[in-house]
């Protein structure tokens, strides 16, 4: 396809120039990148700029996000179900397969900002997506290709063999491997179509409203469809709108502002640590003129002094000798390659407190299935809630909380304030209601419990408790307005504040963060049934409630790190003095 008057290098990734930028890129793209099968948020983007191009319903973003939501949410249920996998040991394989395709995303990063570009990235992994749910969708189609129904009244089943695990983890594998490879660089590809960080911050918004509104739409429809259809008609529609939002996210290509990759940044990072190294005993100077400035040559005057926070990496761009201004080696670096490399310490411990926070969503996720598999329900004589569906309620509630942060709860606050909220705002507010989600599952585990006691269910393994499926929602309700609190405000720092060659790698940073998230809490889990009696199989006869319990207060003891981090944070960055102000506002 043609660049459309835009130089295009041999990859189909083009060089982004002047006179081409500002006629690529914008909302025009929006449809494309974000949007599908809804008109919800067509709506949306209409709102925002009017546009034939708008009138687009298909895009990459919601067709793989519709694909996973529809496959992954319940594949706890189809383990169990149809491979006969304990239920506990589904729960931590899902949490392992979320956590990889958490992680793999700085991988689809690296490679998007250092070789092939975001564009070429996005259609491989989606590629690469569509054979691992065809060969989950094999497995349910197939007979051979999982183990033998269990026997009506028999308590034991047969075990898979080891060509059956192979097969479906295989499946499984692919599929993660390929979300992994499309989400955060979708994210990306949208965010490098905007010049201004306001644009950006809008984007952002609704990138996040767009991808909780299709994995709603996944969690119900599709895992319906599983549940009560058919499992191979379920997974072989995850593969068709999977091929759908590809191709409609293909035939976008002439609209996008393509940026050619410049090589890998990180030798830049990398750089910096060696030249800080072999020139640790060069005194630091008081003149800016003793530092280098530009990485193409000493030619233009020098701006400013290096920051002093994180004094020690300065070394890294004092010119001891005459040749160091002259020659590109290792010795030397800029100043403006110790700033990038200074902002990415500052902002590691807000980083790293979002771990804990984030262990709210695969520990409410996934122990709330367990539970919603031995309670009522009934919504009547022919409704049964799938156990699958009750992610549901987390991505409603973020999805319905960020377009009434968006447009009610943030100019409130502008209003009353004066000032707009900060993403470190959002970031702060998060903390507080996943821990505060967290508590609430322990007292309505405490309330399910007892009820399991007083009507005798725990003589009876497989009996349902008496108690309405609906009792689990203000959990999972909570959890999901914090994820429309931090996961907007976790992007958007990232984007905002990591250097200009890693935005690809800052978009996918809350993916990196999320993934950990789910190695914690698998971890963590895993020591629990360890040394506890807490998590048996049957959870009537365990004490799933301490174990929310102990997150809440692990949750609590995080909170306070964050507030310590984001002081800090703000600190360093008034001292650094050397951001735009809108970086600066984005610290306050």
């Amino acid at each position: 396809m043609d660049g459309g008057g835009e130089e295009v290098s041999s990859d189909g990734e083009g060089q982004m120039l002047p006179d081409s930028a500002r006629k690529r890129g914008g909302w025009a793209t929006f449809p494309f990148i974000a949007d599908t099968y809804s008109n919800l948020a067509n709506k949306c983007v209409v709102n925002f700029r009017t546009n034939k191009q708008m009138k687009k319903k298909t895009g990459a973003l919601i067709g793989s996000s519709i694909a996973v939501s529809g496959w992954a949410n319940n594949l706890i249920v189809y383990m169990i179900e149809k491979f006969h996998v304990r239920s506990i040991d589904a729960t931590q394989t899902f949490n392992i397969v979320a956590a990889s395709t958490s992680l793999l995303p700085m991988v689809a990063a690296i490679l998007a900002d250092s070789f092939l570009g975001c564009f070429s990235v996005i259609w491989i992994s989606s590629l690469i997506s569509i054979l691992g749910i065809i060969l989950i969708a094999l497995t349910a189609m197939l007979d051979p290709l999982r183990p033998q129904p269990c026997q009506h009244g028999s308590t034991s089943c047969p075990t898979p063999s080891k060509v059956h695990f192979c097969i479906l983890y295989s499946g499984i594998a692919l599929a993660a491997v390929g979300v992994a490879g499309t989400r955060f660089t979708i994210a990306a590809i949208g965010a490098n179509q905007f010049d201004n960080s306001k644009d950006q911050r809008v984007f952002f918004n609704w990138f996040a409203v767009t991808l909780y509104a299709s994995m709603v739409l996944g969690a119900t429809v599709i895992v319906y469809i599983e549940e009560n259809v058919s499992w191979v008609f379920g997974y072989w529609l995850c593969v068709a709108v999977n091929v759908i939002g590809l191709v409609v996210f293909l035939s976008g290509k002439r609209y996008y502002r393509h940026i050619k990759p410049q090589g890998s940044p990180f030798l830049s990072l990398a750089h910096v640590v060696v030249a800080t190294i072999v020139k640790r005993r060069v005194p630091l100077s008081s003149r800016a003129e003793d530092y280098y400035h530009k990485e193409d040559g000493p030619k233009e005057k020098p701006v400013s002094l290096p920051s002093k926070s994180f004094r020690f990496l300065n070394h890294a761009a004092a010119i001891e000798t005459e040749e160091d201004s002259k020659v590109n080696s290792w010795r030397l670096c800029s100043v403006q390659q110790v700033e990038d490399f200074k902002n990415l310490l500052r902002i590691f411990p807000l980083l790293s407190s979002g771990v804990l926070m984030c262990t709210a969503l695969p520990v409410i996720s996934t122990l709330t299935i367990l539970q919603t598999l031995t309670v009522n329900r009934r919504l009547g004589p022919d409704i049964e809630v799938p156990a699958g569906s009750m992610m549901v309620f987390i991505l409603t509630s973020t999805a319905i909380n960020l377009t009434l942060i968006d447009r009610f709860l943030f100019p409130l606050w502008q209003k009353i304030t004066l000032r707009s909220p900060m993403p470190i705002h959002r970031i702060g507010l998060g903390h507080l209601f996943n821990m505060t989600g967290m508590a609430v599952a322990s007292l309505v585990e405490s309330r399910r419990l007892k009820l399991a006691q007083t009507h005798s269910v725990l003589d009876h393994p497989g009996s349902v408790v008496p108690m309405f499926v609906l009792w689990l929602v203000p959990q999972l309700v909570l959890v999901g307005l914090g994820e429309a609190f931090h996961y907007p405000g976790q992007v958007t720092l990232y984007y905002q504040e990591f250097p200009k060659p890693l935005k690809s790698t800052a978009a996918a940073m809350i993916s990196v963060v999320v993934g950990f998230a789910y190695y914690l809490s698998t971890t963590v889990i895993d020591l629990v049934r360890r040394v506890t009696t807490w998590l048996p199989d049957d959870i009537n006869n365990g004490r799933l409630g301490n174990v929310y319990l102990m997150f809440a207060m692990m949750q609590m003891l995080n909170f306070f790190y964050f507030l310590f981090c984001a002081k800090c944070y703000k600190h360093h960055s008034v001292e650094g003095g050397n951001k735009n102000s809108d970086d600066e506002s984005s610290k306050s």
